[in-house]
């Protein structure tokens, strides 16, 4: 991958619940451009399809380097760009057994 490919990528994405979301919104990374936004608050009615539609358009987006999204809303991407990171929400503690990234880590070793 050459450096011009990458240079643009200069936002992180998330889709994750309400507090995640804020959290991060606070901490900064939020980023409203007309209607197209690098956030996405998943609660118990968002329909699964505005997820998917929203982690595809994220992924396809070329300003965007990082994806955060919480843990029990993934299940297989393997790009390198953007880069997929897993985060617990508070309804969905951490599970290792279930981070895609130490699975990678584990199938090297």
């Amino acid at each position: 991958m050459t450096t011009q490919s990458y240079k643009d990528r200069n936002f992180i994405a998330v889709i994750g619940d309400e507090d995640s979301v804020t959290g991060l919104l606070l901490a900064g990374i939020g980023h409203v451009d007309g209607t197209q936004k690098n956030f996405l608050v998943v609660d118990s009615k968002t329909p699964l399809s505005k997820i998917e539609e929203t982690f595809i358009d994220f992924t396809k987006r070329k300003d965007i380097a990082i994806i955060l999204i919480n843990q029990h809303a993934m299940d297989e991407y393997d790009q390198a760009f953007p880069t997929i990171l897993e985060i617990p929400s508070k309804d969905h503690p951490y599970d290792p057994e279930k981070d895609s990234v130490l699975k990678r880590v584990q199938r090297l070793f």
